[in-house]
């Protein structure tokens, strides 16, 4: 008798632990993402040849392993005193990334590589005026909190901007490497986006960028 509830709660974990992955923002806590994969991928010359905008995305979700390399391409730690994939003035690490789902709103950490959820709902059609950021499996929303920005005078919103700039290539090369579409986008309800979100007021959304598979 022992060994066969033994064996039924293997078998309970197993499935819990198969299906936090399968959806992975169908629980409000906090998802562990997977370590990001660092081998493969195409040469970078090939990767620059195939760089692309693309504004038409497949129904298709991305693995939650495909979301974890994502996000470390765009501003991943990769190195030992805590410097990330893409550049930042001062090393202020004033960017944030918000990722849209069809399961809601999280926020990255990059250090724990951690989706903190914000929000249960889908709000992609929030994160710009085009009809199509509904579609993609994936909305990243690049916000800048000024409070970490200190110093730099009037070039302050030209080194923020730049930052953003930065990280949003690196997605595309890596969506480019993968086979992905991708396009960043400035056409945002900034004002109603921020609300939704719940940001601060030191907090600043800069652009958009929509992620998914391309429509075949």
């Amino acid at each position: 008798m022992k060994a066969k509830l033994t064996i039924f709660a293997m078998l309970v974990f197993t499935l819990i632990f198969i299906s936090s992955f399968s959806s992975y923002g169908a629980d409000p806590s906090p998802i562990q993402l997977p370590s990001p994969q660092m081998e493969g991928g195409k040469p970078l010359m090939q990767v620059l040849k195939s760089r692309m905008s693309v504004r038409v995305f497949a129904d298709e979700k991305l693995p939650i392993q495909t979301l974890s390399n994502l996000l470390w391409a765009a501003f991943g730690i990769n190195r030992p005193d805590g410097r990330r994939t893409a550049p930042s003035a001062k090393n202020w690490q004033e960017i944030d990334i918000y990722v849209a789902t069809p399961d809601g709103l999280f926020l990255w950490d990059a250090q724990k590589n951690l989706l903190n959820p914000i929000l249960t709902k889908d709000i992609r059609a929030l994160t710009g005026t085009q009809p199509f950021v509904k579609d993609a499996a994936v909305n990243l929303v690049y916000v800048a909190d000024y409070s970490r920005a200190t110093g730099g005078g009037a070039d302050k919103d030209v080194w923020v901007g730049a930052d953003t700039g930065f990280i949003s290539e690196n997605v595309y090369l890596y969506c480019a490497s993968e086979g992905l579409a991708t396009v960043v986008r400035a056409n945002i309800d900034r004002d109603t986006l921020a609300k939704e979100m719940k940001l601060k007021p030191e907090q600043r959304i800069m652009f958009a960028q929509s992620v998914g598979y391309p429509e075949k």
